[in-house]
């Protein structure tokens, strides 16, 4: 019965944790201007079609142009605390902060496939 109790309760935090962490990202307002300026290491993979990154396993590079924005501020987070494990994505994620992150999901988010900068995301 304790046992269940304990587990409930970490259960609970774990909740309340989450909603803090959605709710801190949803309060960075993205720039895609600003991120077209923050995009430059993204654009060596991301922009090539059908590209497979080979270290330290092959990973199919997704197009991420078009995509939402929250998502991509979501997915670069998660590369940050390590909930993701592509070691590349992991250290420039790392690098960025909220702010960052936010810019360059509305950068992305703008993108069509006629957009003048990075056409092939």
């Amino acid at each position: 019965m304790k046992k269940h109790l304990i587990l409930s309760q970490l259960a609970i935090c774990a909740s309340m944790a989450l909603v803090g962490v959605s709710a801190q990202a949803a309060d960075e307002k993205g720039s895609a201007q600003a991120g077209q300026g923050k995009v430059w290491l993204c654009i060596g993979c991301h922009s090539i079609p059908d590209y497979r990154a080979d270290y330290p396993f092959v990973y199919k590079v997704p197009m991420i142009g078009g995509q939402n924005a929250a998502y991509i501020a979501s997915a670069l987070t998660a590369y940050k605390k390590g909930e993701r494990k592509h070691p590349t994505m992991r250290s420039i994620a790392a690098s960025l902060s909220d702010q960052d992150m936010a810019d360059i999901g509305e950068y992305y988010a703008a993108q069509t496939a006629s957009s003048p900068k990075n056409p092939l995301k």
